[in-house]
């Protein structure tokens, strides 16, 4: 297992962000954050599931968040290699990106496949 730290994330975040092209970034007035804290999704139980990223459009702008501590949480609990850190983290961020793209063109598409996915583990957690 591999515990990164907050300012290693933040370096390879950085590093990430040079591979997107700039037109993603535009109308991203707010840039992309990483928080320090984790976000447990609020439906599920406690440590059961953890929000990564968000992308947010409200009065603040377009802006990406992405949780330290819910990348953390995840990599202990999954015991996760420095290669899984980047994998998620990737994955992560281009999934935010997405919805930012997505939201620029007015569509939902991954919106709508996010929440068939939630409403999976819901009820798989009903069982």
């Amino acid at each position: 297992m591999s515990m990164l730290g907050f300012d290693e994330v933040g370096l390879l975040l950085d590093d990430m962000a040079e591979e997107f092209p700039p037109e993603f970034f535009d109308e991203l007035n707010g840039g992309v954050a990483l928080l320090p804290e984790s976000k447990a999704d609020p439906e599920f139980p406690p440590g059961e599931m953890y929000i990564l990223g968000e992308y947010c459009n409200d009065m603040m702008g377009r802006h990406i968040n992405l949780y330290y501590g819910s990348f953390a949480a995840l990599a202990e609990l999954e015991h996760w290699t420095e290669e899984d850190w980047e994998d998620e983290l990737w994955d992560t961020f281009s999934h935010e990106f997405t919805h930012h793209i997505e939201g620029l063109a007015g569509e939902r598409g991954l919106e709508i496949k996010d929440e068939a996915y939630l409403e999976e583990q819901r009820s798989l957690q009903d069982q």
